[in-house]
């Protein structure tokens, strides 16, 4: 399989046997071989000035042109050659000073050697690697945003997660990752059915998604009002239908009887003329009759594959609910473009008292809202709106310093802790609550009003 990545292309078939970590060197052809370390010496790259001010980019420093490059490429010279070619063609090469010849190295290096190296997924790299290329995809959740969820829901292995994303799968593929292939998870969609693009770069075995469970959240006010229902299952889903295809096969081939019986008795005379073209038809009715045959085994088996899929996902839908139904999820993360409210409210019903939620946005405004109806609605404690401010920085020796172009944002998170809801003493503990919050003189006016 032909690979393309930052304008290089090459196959991974020799990678296959390697070690994460290993570096490979990209030949002609896209074929990869394992890089050998080589020591570096430059000794005489050493004799560097003292600033660069003297030093102007007028575009004439270096004396190979492209077409020289393109010439040492096709003649097959490796890229390390290549750059040491460039460093001694350059006439402004050494009166540059140390950090900035280390800062041209560097650069040539990464344009002329197609070194690759081959890493094992993480939630690190992932979510990097997202941000960077394809932040849409992820309704643009930074990787430091996604840590704060993961320590905000107390993710852990032996929890049972309800996740609610639309990020490709990003988070649901965290959570997986933390949770190590024990406890129960359940992942809320929408739609026909879950997107987990991101969740398969993760290579998880088998095993991790023994325990993973999905449930539309088209179903979930059913399940709260008690109205959820499946179609009932049958013990053998293929009997049934095929016995009735078989029914039907049985009269088409009785009908197909007659009408061979009434064509054979009235074509008696033509065959007993021509008994050479009987034998050709014969044939020929032979393998067409093979052909129906095979095509009516081939429905056969794709209706009992049909069944089978739809029977193990209604089975599935079924197990799901009932999990939903006990009502004691340790957690809950969500994380999608829709409003928030709605699906917190909803969601927090299967949440066990004394657990925590994290809630993300791409924007504070649906945030403040949820937050305004959490503090009304009760049942939680400890919110909290926060974002998180990221800022990278440089160390070297010598030039430890912050970056000069940082990320804009990395969203909102909102977080709590579920507690037990009285509803019989909800009215009166809201309105105690505002008449305390309130200010003196609006607290007359509220209570001259019931008056």
């Amino acid at each position: 399989r032909k690979i393309i990545f930052e304008k290089q292309w090459f196959y991974l078939d020799n990678a296959i046997g390697h070690i994460y970590g290993t570096t490979f060197e990209v030949t002609s052809g896209g074929n990869l071989q394992p890089k050998q370390e080589v020591e570096e010496t430059t000794p005489e790259t050493k004799e560097a000035g003292t600033d660069n001010r003297n030093i102007v980019d007028d575009g004439k420093s270096q004396k190979l042109t492209h077409d020289d490059i393109k010439a040492l490429k096709d003649k097959g010279i490796k890229g390390q050659e290549i750059v040491q070619q460039l460093i001694e063609n350059s006439t402004t090469f050494r009166d540059k000073t140390e950090f900035a010849q280390d800062k041209y190295i560097k650069k040539k290096k990464k344009k002329y050697e197609a070194v690759i190296t081959i890493v094992k997924p993480s939630t690190r790299i992932l979510s990097t690697m997202y941000y960077a290329r394809e932040p849409g995809k992820i309704n643009h959740l930074r990787y430091d945003t996604l840590a704060q969820m993961l320590t905000l829901g107390n993710i852990r292995a032996g929890n049972k997660m309800i996740v609610m994303e639309t990020c490709a799968g990003l988070v649901l593929g965290a959570v997986m990752e933390r949770m190590g292939g024990y406890g129960t998870i359940i992942q809320m969609y929408p739609g026909g059915g879950p997107v987990r693009a991101a969740t398969s770069c993760f290579g998880f075995p088998n095993l991790f998604f023994n325990n993973l469970h999905e449930f539309p959240l088209s179903k979930v006010d059913s399940l709260l009002s008690g109205t959820f229902s499946t179609e009932t299952l049958p013990s053998e889903p293929e009997d049934n239908v095929l016995v009735e295809e078989e029914s039907n096969g049985s009269t088409d081939e009785k009908q197909t009887s007659l009408q061979e019986t009434e064509e054979e008795s009235t074509t008696e005379a033509a065959m007993e003329i021509n008994q050479t073209e009987e034998q050709e038809t014969m044939d020929i009715n032979a393998e067409d009759v093979e052909f129906k045959e095979n095509k009516e085994k081939g429905y056969k088996e794709n209706v009992r594959e049909k069944q089978r899929k739809q029977w193990e996902r209604r089975k599935k839908l079924i197990e799901t609910a009932a999990l939903l139904r006990e009502k004691n999820a340790d957690g809950l993360i969500v994380a999608s473009k829709f409003h928030p409210t709605p699906l917190l409210l909803s969601l927090l019903e299967f949440v066990a008292p004394s657990r925590p939620f994290v809630v993300y946005c791409q924007y504070k405004e649906p945030l403040l809202e949820c937050y305004t109806k959490l503090r009304e609605r009760g049942g939680v404690i400890n919110l909290k709106l926060s974002e998180t401010w990221l800022r990278n920085y440089q160390v070297l020796p010598d030039r430890s310093h912050p970056k000069l172009t940082m990320s804009g944002g990395g969203g909102y998170l909102l977080s709590g802790i579920t507690v037990v809801l009285d509803k019989g003493n909800s009215d009166s503990s809201n309105l105690e609550a505002l008449k305390m919050e309130e200010p003196s003189s609006k607290r007359c006016k509220v209570q001259d009003l019931h008056c």
